[in-house]
């Protein structure tokens, strides 16, 4: 019956000893690993009770020959899967409206703070924005509007300039900052004259208008890096199946892939674009979407990968359409938090799904959703999302909320050209892991449960002795 009690005791104590408690094993337990004394692992915290937020430990962790009773994260450098895009957010309309409204001093300070590499900084190395508007702008607008009745199949009116006050302003300012950042675009609806309902709710794109969109898309592509802004991917349509917000229209798997087809891959082709082309950009409930538009040889060939977002279905999806495609790339573009959500509830759901789930399930890049927004959830368009929590609340001052820990848990981190390697799970315990560019490993973990868990991580036969408190995210790096 004594010996039984022993790990338990054990456990306890050694766990304790983690969190600053205890100092020493009682005279009945198997001793507590000798703590190290130079520090081999780096260690960055952030709890669900918030007491800490990306915090860096100062516990001593080293890897040791000498194993020990608890679970292992086991982490193998030389099994690697996909390339990293980068992680971040979508900069909405509105977020670049709040954040040139800051103060000089405060923006630049806030702009370092997300984009630099600096020590202080979190490094989000990818963005997407949207072309033309999103609900989360000051309001609806296409880059070629025209009074009802009237068209432009020849694209004379097309012009940024709604674009050209707060957003693209701001994107130069951020490239500046950091000339490698990623940026995808995304449309909401097209021109409302493009529609078969003449409106930026709902409808579909007129089968008459496939190619003169196709050339929208060409022109807006030009025009942003006649502004020395590139775009490195575009998505043919977000949330296909979602008609019900301001802007949005439906596309069918069957109309997308004969719009990329006969219509946006020529054109692109045609103007030497080397913009990547993604399609779907919607929840993983439908995974037969992409697949049945990648099972279109003709389309395939224009198509980079696809889109995912997570309100519906699991991040399995991704997996699924790996396996059928294992040559095309994923992604993961959007994630909100709301205003009714919590810190922990949101950051531990998040950091196992968007971040270790979307990484573990072969996605080149994570994204959340809006980066900014102000007290009252604004701006938005007439009909759009009233409660899109942004990663910052931008008021009288900054606030940094939960969207802005999940990103930089592994923004920070995890820098583009990182690749991803094996790492197993242990009960509560998720993990993602990742090789740098520099050679240095990183092992994010995340404790799902509720109760404090003590273990390893395990790389090249050794043993580094470590533990999380319940519904906290550590990343490890060495």
């Amino acid at each position: 019956m004594t010996n039984r009690k022993i790990p338990l005791l054990l456990i306890c104590c050694a766990t304790l000893f983690l969190f600053g408690v205890c100092k020493k094993s009682t005279s009945n337990s198997q001793p507590v690993p000798t703590p190290p004394v130079t520090n081999e692992v780096d260690f960055w915290l952030t709890k669900a009770n918030q007491t800490a937020l990306l915090s860096k430990q100062t516990a001593v962790i080293a890897f040791s020959a000498t194993g020990n009773i608890y679970a292992n994260i086991e982490v193998d450098s030389s099994v690697k899967y996909q390339t990293i895009d980068g992680f971040g957010y979508t900069l909405t309309g509105g977020s670049a409206f709040l954040i040139n409204r800051l103060g000089a001093s405060e923006k630049s300070a806030i702009l370092n703070e997300l984009f630099s590499n600096s020590s202080n900084a979190i490094g989000v190395s990818y963005l997407r924005v949207s072309i033309g508007a999103s609900d989360l702008s000051q309001e609806v607008f296409s880059y070629n509007d025209l009074p009802a009745g009237q068209t432009d199949v020849s694209l004379a009116n097309f012009n940024l300039s709604k674009d050209t006050t707060d957003l693209v302003p701001l994107l130069k300012e951020i490239l500046t900052i950091n000339p490698n950042i990623k940026i995808m675009g995304s449309p909401w609806s097209p021109p409302v004259w493009m529609k078969d309902n003449t409106n930026s709710i709902g409808g579909s794109l007129l089968p008459q208008y496939y190619s003169v969109y196709a050339q929208y898309f060409v022109k807006y592509i030009q025009a942003m890096a006649a502004k020395g802004i590139r775009v490195d991917a575009v998505t043919v349509q977000n949330e296909p199946q979602h008609g019900g917000n301001n802007p949005s229209m439906v596309m069918s798997a069957v109309q997308q892939a004969d719009f990329v087809k006969n219509h946006l891959g020529p054109a692109f082709q045609a103007a030497a674009i080397t913009t990547k082309i993604i399609i779907w950009d919607h929840n993983c409930d439908n995974p037969t979407y992409p697949i049945t538009i990648l099972n279109d040889a003709t389309a395939k060939q224009y198509i980079d990968g696809s889109a995912f977002h997570l309100y519906n279905g699991s991040i399995g999806a991704l997996t699924a359409v790996h396996n059928t495609h294992p040559d095309r790339n994923l992604y993961f573009t959007e994630q909100w938090t709301g205003a009714n959500g919590t810190f922990e509830g949101d950051f531990k759901w998040h950091i196992k799904n968007v971040i270790i789930g979307s990484m573990r399930n072969w996605s080149k890049n994570a994204l959340e959703w809006n980066l900014a927004n102000d007290p009252t959830y604004g701006p938005h368009t007439p009909g759009g999302c009233t409660e899109c929590k942004g990663a910052l609340t931008i008021g009288g001052s900054i606030t940094r909320n939960v969207g802005y820990y999940i990103i930089a848990q592994a923004s920070k981190f995890v820098p583009q050209g990182s690749v991803r390697i094996a790492s197993t799970e242990s009960g509560s315990l998720s993990s993602v892991a990742f090789v740098r560019p520099d050679g240095k490993k990183v092992l994010l973990v995340l404790n799902d449960g509720s109760t404090d868990i003590v273990f390893n991580i395990k790389y090249k036969g050794k043993w580094a002795y470590t533990g999380l408190p319940a519904g906290s995210a550590g990343t490890y790096i060495w």
